[in-house]
Formats: structure tokens, C-alpha cells, sequence
């Protein structure tokens, strides 16, 4: 019997962020506690492309190194999970329809908002893997993207949205342990609080309800999949767990899992 999975919004971070023991250890352990997915359907902050596009779903398509000015380490990283075919047309067949065009690009390899924190919760790359684009920043078409594919849940699958709660790369820390600043505590308590409430009117509207919002997040992007993972949840019996929290060169590593 396949078993009901929940839906995931991860703090996913560049590259170096795989270099902290702590945030390596608490994704392995919260993948530990999960049930095994048949596959993972990831939707990650790098990859904007509308209409809605699927990647690749061919074994062996390389990586897509979306970062420039790293170590060489970096770009040797591999991560060589199978395709996901058949849920490539479980998508098409939910997302799609009139006024919801759908591409393939069968060439787009996983990026580093997939593959960075997959590697650290399936390290033996041995669970089918499909990324799908953002099609827009809108948070209300983003829950509703989320809703026309929570019934992947019921076949297993674990959908993931992967960004950053908060996301000013200008206004990093100088150091991984460093106190955060203040509009990132600020942001990264009032998001916590909020999804505890299940106050999804006030997160659609996180530009003018949340606390230094656009310190936070200059640009949306890095948010915006939370609205996926929380769309593909809201069936009148949501519940909500913060599994991550912290903060790394004081940007929020807070993620949410939604049942």
C-alpha cells in the first residue's frame, strides 16, 4: 500500500551550505523520519520558466551548476538519480488543461535547489527525481499549482518546494554562526508563526503583512515554493511542523513540513 506523503518547503542555501554538519545532519534526519517516496517532485527557486516547464526525465542528464565564482569542488559534485518518466505525465496530466499550458525541456538538469539538499537526504541518489519550473511568483498561482498536484501525495510521492526564508544576499552575516539581522529574526519568526496559525491569507500577502519583507526578500523568488509545497496541503486537514531552523550567515534556514 503506498503511503500518503507529506509536502516539504526547505531552506536549501548555495552550494556551502552542504559544508554545515549541523544543516547536513538535521535533512538526513528528517528524511530518516519520513516514509520512502516513490519519487520527489522538486520545484526550486532557480528555475523560473513559464508556461510551466518539466525537466529532464532521462537517467543520466548532468547536473545544472546555476552559481558562478566557487571552488572547483562544487562543480564535481554529482548527484546521478534516476528519471521520473511516468510522473512526467502524472504532472502533464494534472497541471495542464485549458488556460495551463505545459512544456518539456529534456535537457534541464536537476539544479543546486534540488540536488544540493537531495544529496544529503537520499545520499544513494536512488530515488526517481522530476523538477518542474516556477511558472510565475504569484503566490496565489503557486497554491493553486500546489493544489492541482497534491494528488501525487496519494501515489507516493513527495513534493518539494525548495527556496530560503529569507534571501538577501547583500545583507549576509560575515559569519555562519553570526547573529542574524534583525529583519531576518524578524521575518523568519512571523513566517514561523504564520504557517503555525495556517494563516494563508496573511502569507499570500507576505509583501505587505510580514515584517521587512522586502529586506528579506528583494525579490520573491527564494519564498515563492513555499506556496507549491503549502498548496499541494491544504485539504481541510492541514497540519503543520517546523523541522529546520537556525540561521546560516544569518539567512533563516527554517523549513516546514505540511501533512
Amino acid at each position: 500500500m503506498t503511503t500518503r506523503m507529506p509536502t516539504l518547503y526547505l531552506s536549501h542555501g548555495a552550494p556551502p551550505l552542504a559544508d554545515d554538519v549541523r544543516w547536513k545532519h538535521q535533512l538526513a534526519d528528517w528524511a530518516g523520519g519520513l516514509a520512502r517516496p516513490t519519487a520527489v517532485l522538486v520545484v526550486s527557486a532557480h528555475w523560473e520558466d513559464a508556461p510551466l516547464t518539466v525537466g529532464a526525465t532521462a537517467d543520466g542528464v548532468a547536473l545544472t551548476y546555476d552559481f558562478w565564482g566557487f571552488p572547483q569542488r562544487y562543480y564535481d559534485v554529482v548527484y546521478p538519480a534516476p528519471g521520473a518518466p511516468g510522473l512526467d505525465r502524472r504532472v502533464r496530466d494534472l497541471a495542464s488543461g485549458p488556460g495551463v499550458p505545459l512544456r518539456q525541456d529534456p535537457l534541464r538538469g536537476l539544479d543546486h535547489g534540488a540536488y544540493v539538499p537531495l544529496k544529503e537526504m537520499y545520499p544513494d541518489a536512488d530515488v526517481p527525481v522530476l523538477q518542474i519550473s516556477m511558472p510565475t511568483l504569484d503566490p496565489a498561482e503557486l497554491l493553486e499549482l500546489g493544489r492541482r498536484l497534491a494528488p501525487l501525495r496519494e501515489e507516493g510521492v513527495l513534493i518539494v518546494g525548495s527556496g530560503f526564508t529569507t534571501h538577501n544576499l547583500r545583507g549576509m552575516s560575515r559569519a555562519p554562526d553570526g547573529a542574524p539581522p534583525h529583519w531576518s529574526a524578524e521575518f523568519d519568526d512571523w513566517v514561523d508563526r504564520a504557517v503555525a496559525d495556517h494563516d494563508v491569507d496573511s502569507l499570500v500577502d507576505f509583501e505587505r503583512k510580514a515584517p521587512a519583507a522586502a529586506i528579506a526578500h528583494p525579490r520573491s523568488d527564494h519564498f515563492a515554493p513555499l506556496f507549491v509545497a503549502m498548496g499541494a496541503a491544504l485539504d481541510g486537514h492541514e497540519s503543520s511542523t517546523a523541522t529546520v531552523d537556525g540561521f546560516w550567515y544569518g539567512l533563516a534556514k527554517r523549513s516546514f513540513q505540511f501533512e
